[in-house]
């Protein structure tokens, strides 16, 4: 995609901006459309020096004629990020703050005790004529996404050097809001993950992905979703197109975790930024449709935290 043309005072920064995402590894493309939305608002108000006052940042919050709540949300989100990038190198501008992502319909799938048990079984046994490294990296792909949270795109960017046995950590890169950090095992699956490790990592190079195809190359993720398809056939776990989906043990992760905090007598106000924090969210915000599926999962839950969550989650 060919990058856009830029036009006001901060035109030059646009474009340093886009250089430094990629430089960091990320597709910028997907910022493209807002950031250009933004270089015309600003065109429009024909600044003449580099600012964005407190005034200006108020008219940009507002939402856009015919705009969507969900493209409201993600330019002003993506444009946060450049202004930030802006405060840093030292322009006099007003960082935006965070808004609610919107609500939707969509319930994401939260694999039961039975239906992750027997998923297990069948990605415990599942063979293939083509990749022979399937038996045994993908017992260790998919508790990673259960057990851990992990993104799969994430998770498929996982490279030898960046797993720790000793300590039973993985550091992840290639992150979707580009925050490294770096997620915990628990002590049984660091054993399997060392079982896996002493079958293949003596073929890598400290900079080869782990997880690989037949012809040694970075696995795919569409590749994946097919495994994760046959996988729900044999296991009968039924299917429709809203899923269940591999992104879904993510959200069971959030789910459990969220309980298993509750039961372990941590608040709420320490429980949820911990875990908006491990999972790479950029804002708590993000996080707090987890809780409330939790709630809703667990309506003993309700009662307890409902005052905490009117008060952290207040309507602006």
């Amino acid at each position: 995609m060919n990058r856009p043309g830029f036009t006001s005072v901060f035109a030059e920064d646009f474009d340093s901006y886009i250089d430094y995402r990629e430089n960091c590894g990320v597709k910028a493309e997907s910022d493209y459309t807002d950031l250009r939305k933004l270089d015309r608002f600003l065109a429009a108000r024909d600044l003449d020096a580099k600012r964005f006052p407190p005034d200006l940042a108020d008219k940009w919050m507002l939402p856009l004629p015919n705009e969507s709540p969900l493209g409201h949300y993600k330019r002003i989100n993506n444009s946060k990020r450049f202004i930030s990038y802006l405060f840093v190198k030292g322009y006099e501008v007003f960082v935006i703050r965070d808004i609610r992502s919107p609500r939707t319909d969509f319930i994401p799938h939260i694999y039961s005790k039975d239906e992750t048990e027997r998923y297990f079984r069948c990605v415990d046994t599942y063979a293939s004529s083509i990749n022979k490294y399937h038996a045994a990296q993908l017992p260790i792909l998919f508790r990673l996404l259960c057990c851990c949270g992990t993104r799969i795109g994430e998770t498929l960017f996982i490279r030898k050097k960046d797993v720790d046995l000793e300590e039973g950590i993985i550091k992840l890169y290639e992150t979707k809001n580009t925050k490294e950090r770096y997620v915990v095992m628990s002590e049984s699956l660091r054993i399997l993950f060392g079982k896996f490790a002493d079958k293949v990592f003596y073929l890598l190079n400290d900079d080869d992905y782990i997880f690989r195809n037949c012809h040694g190359e970075r696995l795919q993720q569409e590749s994946v979703n097919e495994i994760h398809t046959k996988i729900l056939r044999h296991a009968g776990i039924p299917k429709n197109d809203d899923g269940p989906r591999i992104h879904d043990w993510r959200h069971t992760f959030a789910v459990r975790s969220f309980k298993q905090l509750s039961d372990m007598g941590y608040d709420m106000y320490v429980s949820l930024p911990v875990l908006s924090s491990y999972l790479g969210h950029g804002t708590i915000m993000a996080t707090e449709r987890y809780l409330r599926l939790t709630l809703d999962l667990y309506p003993e839950l309700m009662e307890k935290y409902q005052n905490h969550i009117d008060k952290v989650f207040r309507e602006e």
